[in-house]
């Protein structure tokens, strides 16, 4: 049987809400996931993909400080860094190339982002 849990897996948690990135890291935290982050803006986002040793999965907020983050999507996806997008945004602002990736809408339970990267970062 796999290991599905999160214990040592490094997480990048880009949320540019302080209350709600605390959360994450938290819940990731307590799930024993490395919290690499957090992150608020996208350029600090792509900084972190680029300087992070290899990185596990990611929790990415479709709007960063005013900005759509789909060019640290597109790197993540490049790397083959599993992710799953944040957002209080439709489903029809995120680009096609994005439909496969899960996307947790906001207001949205810190348990269930927790439980949708873990299925990200395993297939399920």
């Amino acid at each position: 049987m796999p290991d599905l849990t999160l214990r040592g897996c490094r997480i990048l948690v880009a949320e540019d809400e302080y209350m709600i990135a605390d959360e994450f890291c938290l819940e990731l935290e307590e799930a024993g996931a490395v919290v690499v982050g957090p992150v608020a803006t996208v350029e600090d986002t792509l900084s972190k993909i680029t300087a992070a040793p290899k990185l596990n999965g990611a929790v990415l907020d479709v709007n960063l400080g005013g900005k759509m983050s789909f060019a640290a999507a597109d790197r993540l996806m490049k790397n083959g860094t599993p992710f799953i997008f944040t957002t209080g945004y439709d489903t029809s602002v995120i680009p096609a190339r994005f439909n496969h990736i899960e996307r947790c809408e906001k207001p949205v339970s810190i348990a269930k982002v927790v439980r949708a990267i873990r299925r990200a970062m395993h297939g399920i």
